[in-house]
This record gives structure tokens, sequence and C-alpha cells, in this order.
């Protein structure tokens, strides 16, 4: 009988590697429309971000919401992919990542539609946790699924070509947004996610193939970290988006949901290393490389400045320059054109077995050309026009393209595409965060520094200084001129003198928001020296 066992295991060996090697002979011949299905899913996860943000007046409106109670359906959707991100690497292992990854499009397709057929706000916003916890994976699991796919040399090119999609969605969101807006009703902007994922559907399925093994059956789940986890992370956002609503810790409730956050992430980090925890669902062992510390903790900066910039900028250029929200969308579009390019060309320099430049170095300059864009947009009066701002815009954007692709490449790179799964949920997650961070202090930065300013501001306004009377005096004058009598005029320039001040005030208060950004960048700069040049010449795990 130990004859015939064995004699039945050597047979079935040869048997097991002629099925692995078909599975890996038909991801390396389709592995073009695999990327193709990925960066489409991807694009609508991205794309349904920013689309949603232009209707959410005219969907107040039509449920009768407050401005309060509909920004819950931009909160609920990122409490709900905060909390998937770093866990997509326990489902992507339970049940395979081709379908953990079409199960995720699928939800996100009918959590989309059932979106547009709501007709109340708590109805709208349930299906919107629930589309966030579906497109978690079609940013985590996607780009794991690329660095297990493609071998290291070409990892520049196709991480650059998946980057490329996630760039320009935002990009083309607002302004895709408001024409449906303009031209149908906020339902379409949740309906138009069905036909884009059929088509990421289809690619995925049909090509995407498990390599033998990687799934696996858990011998054990961690409720105890799954709890902990959910809890902390759903804590910490709620804070971050309900934190400036409610003046901050003056709130009973956000300071104990800070508390909450702070402990149970803290028991999540120390439950998950602890040698009493067989099977973590998170791994933060992958830390200890440092080549993804230093990048996550690059990621966390370029999520500050990148979602914290695109909350303040439209507020800044509407309210302060005057610029129309056609004029604010065409402004940024020379900057993601130029964040497209540069992604391209550093995918170009990095792809190939014996790369063209050193990562670090084309992250050392988009962190040069990030922070000098900033310091232009930190030194802007209000005298600036349209050329202006884009011109600074146009830098910034190159300055992104620079750094999305190279760190990417630096913490993919001195991976094995086994650990791929979890460093890029965390990857993912600490950009989400970083973003989080930027849009609260940000925002309430703004906020605190246009009281200062104009009190500030305030000191010089006395009836004995010159300047003040001659420009009380000119707006007087222009004002009688239109038919004002002598003692109206009077106290119309006041009035107009004030509107000036608060507008300076405001000015001053985004110049050094801008400049905030950029001492960020400037801080986290040293972590490009703890990093490595990445490995190259090694193949995929299913693309020999």
């Amino acid at each position: 009988m130990m004859r015939a066992s064995m004699s039945n295991t050597q047979e079935a060996r040869p048997v097991a590697r002629q099925v692995s090697s078909i599975a890996e002979s038909d991801v390396s011949r389709y592995r073009w429309l695999i990327l193709l299905g990925l960066i489409t899913a991807a694009i609508m996860e991205v794309l349904d971000t920013t689309i949603v943000n232009v209707a959410l007046p005219q969907m107040a409106g039509n449920l009768g919401a407050t401005t309060d109670e509909i920004g819950w359906v931009v909160t609920g959707y990122i409490l709900s992919n905060v909390v998937v991100l770093p866990m997509t690497a326990f489902f992507t292992a339970t049940f395979g990542r081709r379908n953990y990854l079409t199960v995720s499009i699928a939800i996100f397709a009918v959590a989309s539609f059932l979106c547009g057929t709501s007709h109340s706000l708590v109805e709208l916003v349930i299906w919107r946790v629930v589309q966030g916890a579906g497109g978690a994976a079609l940013l985590s699991t996607a780009q794991a699924t690329i660095r297990q796919v493609f071998p290291r040399e070409q990892q520049g090119i196709v991480q650059a070509l998946f980057l490329l999609g996630i760039i320009v969605a935002p990009t083309l969101g607002p302004t895709l947004g408001g024409w449906i807006t303009d031209n149908y009703t906020w339902n379409w902007c949740f309906f138009i996610n069905i036909p884009i994922a059929a088509i990421a559907a289809f690619l995925v399925t049909g090509f995407l193939k498990d390599p033998p093994g990687t799934r696996r059956r858990p011998q054990g789940i961690d409720w105890a970290g799954i709890s902990l986890l959910t809890i902390g992370l759903a804590t910490l956002q709620y804070v971050l988006e309900e934190g400036r609503r409610n003046d901050w810790f003056e709130s009973q409730l956000i300071t104990r949901c800070a508390i909450i956050s702070a402990v149970c992430l803290v028991s999540t980090v120390w439950w998950e290393l602890s040698p009493r925890n067989r099977h973590p669902v998170v791994d933060f062992r992958v830390l200890k490389n440092r080549q993804l510390a230093g990048s996550i903790f690059l990621f966390v900066a370029l999520g500050f400045g990148l979602y914290g910039g695109v909350f303040i900028y439209p507020l800044f250029t509407q309210s302060i320059l005057g610029f129309t929200p056609t004029e604010t969308g065409l402004a940024l579009l020379p900057g993601g054109l130029a964040t497209a390019a540069a992604a391209v060309i550093c995918g170009r320099l990095l792809n190939g077995p014996r790369p063209l430049v050193d990562g670090r170095i084309l992250i050392a300059i988009g962190v040069a050309i990030f922070v000098w864009s900033m310091w232009r947009l930190g030194h802007l009066t209000t005298q600036a026009g349209e050329p202006d701002a884009r011109f600074a815009l146009f830098f910034r954007g190159l300055g992104l393209g620079f750094l999305f692709t190279p760190i990417n490449n630096v913490a993919y790179g001195s991976l094995e595409p086994e650990t791929a799964q979890q460093a890029s949920g965390l990857i993912n997650l600490a950009r989400q965060v970083g973003g989080s961070f930027g849009i609260a202090v940000l925002s309430t930065y703004v906020e605190s520094r246009t009281q200062y300013h104009r009190s500030d501001l305030l000191t010089n306004i006395y009836s004995n200084n010159p300047a003040v009377v001659q420009r009380l005096h000119m707006l007087a004058a222009n004002l009688m001129a239109h038919g004002y009598t002598a003692f109206d005029a009077q106290r119309a320039a006041l009035g107009q003198l004030d509107q000036i001040m608060m507008r300076q005030a405001s000015m001053l208060s985004y110049n050094d928001a801008w400049m905030i950004i950029l001492m960020t960048f400037v801080l986290v700069s040293p972590a490009i020296l703890i990093l490595r040049p990445a490995r190259h010449g090694a193949a995929a795990v299913d693309a020999h």
C-alpha cells in the first residue's frame, strides 16, 4: 500500500506541475488584458469618489437633507473603505484573488444601482457604505495582482499605467459629474458605474487565474483583530471627518471617539504582532522591510498634500481669486496632464532589468518640484489671475507624477510577490488616512488662520491711519458717483473696507495652508535616504 501511495504521489506531481504550467501560461498570455480589467475597476472606484461630490447639493435638495447630513454620503463610503483596506490580504488569501476581485466588482455595481434608486438619505448612506467596502479591493488587491502577474523588470511601466488611470479619473470626475447633474439627475452618477463594472468583471473573470496553492482555507479567523481594527479605523475616520463641524475636542463625542480610536489601534498592533495570535488578519511584520516602511511614510505625506490640496484649491480660487467652476477645472487640467506624462516617463525610465535612473533620484526630483509649486501657491496675492494659478498647478502635477510611480516601484520592487497583497493594503490605507488628515488639518487651519490674520489686520484700522482715511475717501467718492448720499456712502465704504480686509485675511490663510503642505514634504523627505534601489530581474508569482 505504501508503494502504491508513493506511486500515486509521483504520478500526481507531474499532473500538478502541468496544471500549474498551464495556469502560468494563460496568465502570461493574457496579462495585458488583465491589466486593462484592473485599471478599469480602479478608475471606476476613484471616479465615483469625485463624481459624487459635485452632485451633493442636488442630492440634498431631492432627499430633503441638510448640508451636514448629505456629507454622510461621502463619509460613509470612506469609513467602510478605510476599514476594509488593511483586511484585503486576508480576503484574497481566503477566497482567491479572482473570486475576491470579481465579487468586489459585483458588490460595487449592485450597490451603485441601489444608490441610484434610493429614495431616502438613510437608504443612500447604507448602500454607499456597502459600495465603499466593495471598492477597497479595486485598488489594493488590483495593485497587488499587477505585482504578482508581471515580472519585476516590467513593473515600472505597468505600475505607471495603473497609476495613470487613478490620476486621470479624479481630474475628469468633477467635470463629468457636473455634466451629468446638469443634463440628467444625480442618480446617473451611480448608474454610470454599471457598464464600467461589466467590462472590468468580464476581463478579470475571463483572463485572471489563481496559481495553484495560493488560495487557502483559514485555519482560524482573527475576530479580535478584525473587531479592534474596524472600531479603531472607523472612529478615527469619524473624528477626522466630523471633528471640524463639532469644534473638535470641545465635543464629548469627538473626544470619546478619539480615545477609543487610539486604544483600539494600539491594541490592534499589539495583538497582530503577539505570538499568541497565530492567524493575524493584518501582518504588520512586512513593515520590517525598510523599503516598504519608508515608502508608506512618503505615501502618508503624499496623501496629505494630494487630497488636502485638492480640497482647499476650489475654495481658494473661487472665494479669493473669483474663478468660476469652469475656470477652476480648466486650471487643474494642465496639472493633471503633467502628472500623467511624468508618470509614464518615470515608468519608462524604471522599466527593464536595468533601470535608466535610480528611483530615489526621481523621488527627490518630485519632492523638489512639488515643494517649489507649493512655494509659488503660497505667495500668490489677491490680484493673481488664472494663468498664475495654472502655472503653479502645472508644476504641482508634474511633481506628483515624479512621486507616484517611483515610490510604488521602490516599495514593490523590494517585496516578494507573495507579500505584495499585505503591502498594497497598507500602502493604500496610508494614502487614504494621510488624505483624511490633510483635509481635516488644512480646513481647520484655514479657518483659524483667517481669524488670526483678520485680528492682525484690524490693529491697523484706526481713524488716524492715513492709508485707511485715503481708502475710505476713495470708496465713498466712488459710491457717491453712483448716486449714494454722503452718509450712506460712508457706511457702505466701511462695509467694503471690511470685505477687502476679510478677503486679504483669507488670502493669507490659504498662503499659510500651502506652506504647511510644503513643510510636510520637507520634513518627510529624509525618508528617501533609507530607501534602496528596487531589485529587478525576478519573475512574478504566476508569470514564469
